[in-house]
């Protein structure tokens, strides 16, 4: 198998990978109008029809971290909730506390924007059991999301030349604002006539179309990129010495996955032998 075809494969399945991964961004997410069962021993998550009621809930916190909160009522239910950037969070929030919330709905059923907390007097509750695996699972991605500093992998392919790459990536913020964010990345690329090491200082903005915990986020950011070329098929050992340096200018837009995948085209400028266009899929740990 030729690079060629290596490479049309590895273009092929990007593309049928955004696709995917964009038709399920924008996909309903749940069907209405079904009625859920309350059970005594387990609880039950909360109906999309209720989530759509805005105004107070009173109940107990089963569990609470910096961008998250589990609330049981006295129908044996589970809410979850994550937390407006806002609001101020009381004294006394901690696991078994009394608690009246005041919460707007998402885009997203099943979880709740809290705006507003009060703890109440603290009353003798059963022991509670542990909130079913949606609620754990949607809990802990919000607080992945949520990190000041994530570490990723990626791969991708560019465009003029064709290039086939892999590299790592980081996330450090937010940073002068709440969606602005350090994005420093380094890509290894291979082709039929070219190499290159590129090492890329980026920022990237949380486009604000979408909450910041929701299922999904667009964003776009530039940064410069430190490039190390080598053209032609003289030599295919791996020597620094044989790579020359360009410096470019990165832009780039994506959308990014609350369960750690993303999706992300980038062009690049001013930066001779370096890839016009890059297709990349990263996924954050």
């Amino acid at each position: 198998m030729t690079m060629r075809q290596v490479y049309t494969a590895v273009i092929s399945c990007l593309l049928v990978t955004c696709t995917t991964m964009a038709t399920s961004a924008f996909a309903q997410t749940s069907p209405s109008g079904q009625a859920e069962s309350t059970g005594s021993a387990t609880g039950t998550v909360a109906t999309a029809k209720q989530d759509e009621q805005p105004g107070s809930l009173v109940g107990i916190v089963v569990s609470v971290s910096r961008q998250t909160m589990v609330v049981r009522t006295e129908d044996n239910r589970f809410h979850l909730f994550a937390f407006d950037s806002d609001m101020v969070r009381p004294k006394g929030l901690a696991p078994d506390a009394h608690i009246r919330v005041v919460s707007n709905s998402t885009d997203e059923p099943g979880v709740r924007l809290a705006t507003s907390i009060t703890v109440l007097e603290p009353e003798a509750t059963p022991e509670m059991a542990r909130p079913p695996k949606e609620i754990r699972e949607t809990q802990h991605e919000i607080e992945r999301l949520a990190r000041r500093w994530q570490f990723g992998a990626r791969i991708g392919a560019g465009l003029d030349p064709e290039l086939f790459l892999i590299g790592a990536q980081t996330a450090i913020g937010p940073i002068f604002s709440r969606d602005f964010y350090l994005r420093p990345n380094v890509e290894f690329a291979f082709g039929e006539l070219t190499d290159m090491v590129a090492i890329n200082l980026e920022g990237a903005y949380r486009l604000p179309i979408t909450l910041r915990q929701g299922r999904w986020s667009a964003y776009a950011g530039a940064g410069t990129g430190l490039n190390f070329v080598h053209q032609g098929v003289d030599n295919r050992d791996v020597s620094f010495s044989n790579f020359e340096y360009q410096t470019g200018l990165n832009v780039f837009s994506g959308v990014r996955f609350r369960h750690g995948t993303s999706a992300e085209v980038k062009a690049s400028l001013w930066a001779t032998g370096v890839p016009t266009l890059r297709l990349i899929l990263g996924y954050t740990f």
